[in-house]
């Protein structure tokens, strides 16, 4: 049930009176904001100069802009999961996609379920999480918490692809690109969060609240409005200003191997790079906008002088700097992001001034620190097992040159990490190789630098400061997995396995009282036999994206059915 709200919050500019003695002190509301995939192509980072985000732009002015913040991790998973538990990947075990937070951290406190623990109201809207809710830490949520999924009905193009061609297989169905005849409301997705979010913020709260907007765009599919994508007319696209032929030269092997994923191959084969490029400017302005209708309401709202703002984005991501489409690398355009905060003055007694208006932050920090942060700005408990330090030193003096901290971004791979400082950033492969750039003279990161003499003593810098211990990766549980599509047998030939990508395992289970056989058909589409599967039992079988797997009784010739597998590591479930 909704709870209504009172108006002693409504402190405005000045110091909140201090609570009587053995009542909970007033505290601030939090709007705690989350963009996926945005790297730093927003006006005040500077990013793209083709970028339009004038709302972003209006709450770095108004606050705290961190211009040298970093991802905890550059995948979605990882990354979040360490935003809501304070918990670096290199502890907890979490790194990559594949894994279940609720897996891997069963008992962890999100920072909501903190925030309710001392007389919160935690409420949230969109993808904050990967994927999921976690039902048990708010109070509500838009679309239903019991339901799991955070995405409100969005509106997309049928059929699909609409521009970019399938390369194969092992290309993510998501990665495309269409303007949209429609409007904002009958698109829907982030239209709809920030209707919601809006509405909570005209709600006169009976306590403090932590409103979580999820905002998806610029996450792929970059479908939005037609509108959007007017602004950037393709013929004047700009490459990535970081974008440099031959940049993966001086990268070791390991990195040129990360970069390489394909997908910008094809896209460049496609013709499509202009317009994916398009794509993403649009997708940023829209969800752009879509900010703007919440800062409105907040503008609107009883809440406006009593709420901090918190801004922050998942990771980044590369649109064909060195060679690579997508995210999940070491480099600076992924691992940087952006990250604003205003506070206004007269909420914490740890920050009392609050922030100044207009205020840079280039020292490195991580989004490892938002929870401890807020902690400290609602004037609660420091919780021990947080791994990232508060940023309230810096909220209090942005300028200032004694912050201690690195700031570290783990890949998927435990032992894989990269470093980011004030003036360099350094990156350790699991294998041992290297790269180091100077990002004051070179921010694209261009050179390398680890063999150079001159940065011989930065380069010893940052291994002394290197994590030394590395969780375990737990890989996800075979229930948790995908699930593969079951195609019945209708009489037609069953087609020929199109492997293409890296091999990777899929279970294979038989729910049935009898044995059951699977067969790989071959590229001439001739089944080959992989033994039988026992009656209620799995069998893991290493396969390649594009495969067909057959399934039949055993000395017969008769198929049942058969499974044609994703791009990822999945679950295939006989019919019964």
């Amino acid at each position: 049930m909704r709870r209504r709200l009172s108006v002693f919050f409504l402190c405005g500019l000045v110091a909140c009176p201090a609570a009587p003695a053995g009542e909970e002190p007033q505290r601030p509301n939090i709007l705690f904001i989350a963009m996926d995939d945005l790297n730093d192509w927003i006006g005040c980072l500077g990013g793209h100069p083709q970028t339009i985000t004038p709302h972003l732009d209006r709450l770095a002015a108004s606050g705290v802009l961190f211009t040298n913040a970093h991802c905890p991790a550059p995948a979605c998973n990882p990354s979040r999961s360490a935003i809501f538990t304070g918990r670096s990947p290199h502890k907890s075990g979490l790194y990559d996609n594949r894994q279940q937070m609720r897996e891997v951290m069963p008992q962890e406190r999100l920072l909501p379920a903190a925030l309710r623990e001392h007389g919160y109201f935690a409420a949230g809207s969109g993808k904050m999480l990967h994927y999921f809710i976690d039902a048990a830490s708010w109070d509500t949520y838009f679309p239903e918490a019991e339901s799991e999924n955070p995405f409100p009905k969005t509106h997309y193009p049928k059929p699909r692809p609409v521009s970019l061609p399938v390369g194969g297989p092992w290309q993510y169905v998501e990665t495309d690109w269409a303007a949209l005849d429609v409007t904002d409301e009958q698109y829907g997705g982030d239209w709809a969060v920030s209707r919601w979010i809006g509405e909570q913020l005209q709600i006169d709260h009976d306590a403090p609240f932590f409103l979580a907007c999820g905002l998806y765009r610029p996450h792929e599919p970059w479908f939005v409005p037609k509108a959007y994508f007017e602004p950037f007319p393709l013929e004047d696209i700009q490459l990535p200003p970081g974008y440099l032929e031959g940049d993966l030269d001086d990268v070791p092997s390991t990195g040129q191997k990360m970069a390489r994923n394909r997908y910008f191959a094809h896209i460049q084969k496609s013709k499509q790079w202009k317009q994916g490029i398009q794509g993403y400017l649009a997708s940023i302005h829209f969800a752009d906008a879509m900010l703007g209708r919440v800062f409105d309401a907040l503008q609107r709202s009883p809440h406006r002088d009593t709420t901090i703002v918190v801004l922050w984005s998942d990771h980044g991501w590369q649109l064909g700097e060195k060679e690579h489409w997508q995210k999940y690398t070491p480099w600076r355009a992924v691992t940087r992001v952006p990250l604003m905060m205003r506070v206004p003055a007269g909420l914490s007694t740890s920050l009392p001034d609050g922030t100044l208006a207009g205020s840079v932050c280039d020292q490195p920090v991580n989004l490892l620190s938002l929870f401890p942060t807020l902690l400290q700005l609602c004037d609660l408990p420091a919780d021990e097992r947080h791994d990232g330090p508060s940023l309230v030193p810096l909220l209090e003096s942005p300028q200032r040159a004694d912050w201690p901290h690195v700031s570290v971004t783990h890949l998927a791979t435990p032992g894989a990490y990269a470093i980011s400082g004030r003036t360099h950033r350094y990156i350790h492969y699991a294998n041992g190789q290297q790269e180091l750039y100077d990002i004051r003279q070179d921010p694209w990161e261009w050179t390398n630098l680890v063999a150079s003499d001159e940065h011989a003593q930065v380069l010893a810098s940052f291994r002394e400061r290197s994590p030394q211990t590395f969780a375990a990766k737990k890989e996800p549980s075979v229930d948790s997995l995908t699930r593969l599509k079951w195609e019945p047998f209708t009489g037609d030939a069953v087609p020929a396995s199109r492997p293409d990508g890296n091999p990777f395992g899929v279970y294979f289970e038989n729910p049935r009282e009898e044995p059951l056989e699977l067969f790989w058909m071959d590229r001439q589409g001739k089944p080959k036999s992989y033994g039988q599967i026992a009656p209620g039992k799995r069998t893991r079988q290493q396969t390649r994206p594009g495969a067909v797997w057959m399934i039949q009784r055993p000395l017969t010739d008769q198929p049942l059915g058969y499974f044609r597998v994703g791009d990822r590591t999945a679950l295939a479930v006989i019919a019964d």
